[in-house]
């Protein structure tokens, strides 16, 4: 497999394109294509050009997160129950799909960082990255995935780039795509829940409700302290009635909070090894 690093010199030494690797292997996976290894290559090197990033570093799941799993036994339960549904020939699909994937993975550790540990999320080895990006002297940060749970990095100089929309969320345009500012981003997940990840809100409280509610009475920890709150109304009864859920949800969903616990210590020492030290 040829590649072409003539690019290199014209890139940005400092910036860098985190990539949500399994994430992005679904684009492939939602066309019907289990051949996609040199494709997949290909496309990053072309996102690290369009934004001039020298720094590629490659992020993957394995298996879903043991942390979260102790907070919440149901985290992505509904996950696990969609798979089991799955007739043989969708089964086989997944098989041959996660084969290449694998493949890519290892095709992609020959040029790239690539990490991986049991029981951690590409999510919380992203944040930990962006979180301490001054320690291993990041500048521009791009991060590429589709999932706008990746929206909590952003921050000045950390942007995400998704190739389902084909449109980028950064500082500048954030209230383009969300009604709440971004610090209260969390507030707002804290509040609706994510019924992907099987993470469930206060009942009764959707999109404008919440955004309604953090406007009124600032975050989520702000509405927790706030609570009783005085109402006939059924959504803000459920809300008084199950405040802590909003404790427990920060836990499960504060990325840059939380990622060095769902990472874990030996984990950390790892990516920090290799990235500052070159191994």
């Amino acid at each position: 497999m040829a590649f072409n690093f003539s690019e290199l010199l014209k890139k940005d030494a400092k910036s860098v394109l985190i990539v949500d690797s399994l994430n992005l292997a679904f684009r492939w996976k939602h066309r019907g294509q289990l051949d996609f290894c040199e494709e997949y290559i290909r496309t990053i090197q072309s996102l690290a050009n369009s934004y001039k990033s020298e720094n590629i570093v490659i992020t993957s799941d394995l298996g879903s997160s043991t942390y979260r799993k102790a907070i919440s036994a149901s985290y992505k339960q509904s996950r696990k129950e969609k798979y089991a549904e799955q007739t043989e020939e969708e089964k086989k699909a997944f098989k041959d799909f996660f084969a290449e994937y694998e493949k890519t993975l290892i095709h992609l550790s020959r040029y790239y960082p690539v990490f991986r540990f049991k029981g951690v999320e590409a999510d919380d080895i992203a944040a930990y990255l962006v979180k301490y990006k001054n320690k291993f002297k990041y500048g521009n940060i791009w991060l590429i995935s589709s999932d706008r749970d990746w929206d909590l990095l952003i921050q000045d100089g950390v942007s995400r780039f998704s190739y389902i929309t084909r449109k980028e969320v950064t500082v500048d345009n954030w209230s383009t795509h969300y009604e709440v500012d971004r610090n209260h981003y969390i507030s707002y997940k804290c509040l609706v829940g994510d019924k992907g990840d099987n993470v469930a809100g206060i009942t009764g409280i959707g999109p404008k409700r919440a955004v309604s509610l953090i406007k009124d009475l600032g975050s989520a920890y702000d509405i927790y302290d706030n609570l009783p709150i005085n109402s006939k109304y059924k959504h803000i009864q459920e809300l008084n009635a199950n405040g802590e859920v909003l404790l427990t949800n920060y836990q499960l969903m504060d990325l840059l909070t939380y990622c060095e616990d769902a990472i874990g210590a030996d984990n950390i020492s790892e990516i920090d090894r290799k990235l500052i030290n070159g191994n």
